[in-house]
């Protein structure tokens, strides 16, 4: 019988209240995931996290784990090689925290399947952006120079002549928690397994943009206008439930997959037009085009340099600009936050 085990990374954030918020509601997320990981029959599971409280946290959930603390830079190939080794794995699943927490007994189920399957081969949920994936044949991985990150496993496997697959893009594979915005949105959705319905209740606070947004999806009148990674396949979704007329402006896909110097954009447009124009002249020709925005703003503010620290990042997706220590992002976050349509900040 093959040895299989689910493998589940939870890094520690910063201190600042909305990193602490996007912390806790992963874990809110992984508590649930692990209720459907043993629903489908998936009783070996280790967490690797710093965070020995809530590593006990899970130990009441009555399964078995193995709780590993990270190195003091964490390396993602390299945890997961030692999980493999450690544990003989032949087959595993894994998931960053905050991903998998809408998924099914019955989706769960297929993971599995697919990570008892004879050859070797991987399913993720997003090819392009790994945030969870099923591998058969996990020993061939140790001879693999995994990365660093998991965004870019998938082309990592499918470069070293592992058969790679993707599921169907629906929110339970796609929805990943990355920003304060995404619980909002979880919460507004009123998704979420019984431990993330209980935290949202419990600390989430209203957003309003959010909910002024949500009035004009039935406007036909109304335009809403998307700005960052968004795929096609997202957008066709989108068109056919709402009324409202719809603009994408699509960039910077798969910017954390792909490795810098084979970056084949140099220079995002709309980045680098918020870097020439400044954030006040952008938002002010925005607002003459539209009703309402939702800004991916990590590849639009990217163009400078390097992101902020999450604590930034974070207080930009509040809407919170005085608190905000770096000058685009507290300059850009303020300008978004003085127009008079809805604004929605967040990431993928």
């Amino acid at each position: 019988m093959k040895r299989l085990a689910c493998v589940i990374m939870h890094p520690s954030l910063g201190e600042s209240p909305g990193e602490q918020l996007v912390q806790q509601g992963r874990e809110a997320s992984t508590i649930d995931l692990v209720r459907t990981l043993g629903k489908a029959g998936i009783e070996r599971i280790v967490l690797l996290t710093p965070s020995s409280p809530f590593a006990d946290r899970l130990a009441f959930c009555g399964v078995t784990l193995n709780a590993t603390t990270d190195e003091p830079r964490f390396h993602f190939g390299r945890a997961l090689k030692h999980v493999i080794a450690e544990q003989s794995l032949d087959g595993l699943i894994y998931f960053g925290s905050g991903t998998g927490g809408l998924l099914t007994a019955e989706q769960m189920k297929t993971l599995v399947q697919f990570a008892s399957r004879a050859g070797p081969g991987a399913l993720f949920n997003n090819f392009y952006s790994c945030d969870f994936c099923a591998i058969a044949g996990a020993k061939g991985l140790l001879a693999i120079d995994l990365p660093e990150i998991d965004n870019r496993l998938g082309f990592c496997l499918a470069d070293s002549g592992i058969p790679s697959f993707s599921l169907p893009r629906e929110a339970a594979t796609q929805f990943d928690i990355d920003t304060p915005t995404d619980l909002s949105l979880l919460a507004a959705a009123r998704r979420g397994g019984v431990a993330m319905r209980a935290f949202l209740a419990a600390k989430l606070r209203p957003y309003p943009p959010l909910g002024e947004l949500l009035d004009l999806l039935t406007d036909r009148s109304a335009h809403l206008t998307l700005i960052g990674r968004v795929n096609p396949i997202t957008w066709a979704h989108l068109e056919g439930r709402i009324a409202c007329r719809t603009s994408v402006y699509s960039e910077g896909r798969g910017m954390r997959a792909y490795p810098a110097e084979k970056s084949l954009c140099r220079e995002p447009l709309l980045a680098a037009t918020i870097t020439e124009t400044k954030s006040g002249p952008f938002f002010e020709r925005l607002i003459r085009a539209t009703d309402a925005v939702v800004i991916d703003t990590r590849p639009l503010l990217s163009v400078a340099g390097p992101l902020p620290q999450a604590a930034d990042r974070f207080r930009s997706d509040l809407l919170q600009p005085d608190l905000i220590t770096d000058p685009l992002w507290a300059g850009f976050t303020r300008a978004a936050t003085d127009v008079q349509i809805p604004i929605i900040l967040g990431g993928h």
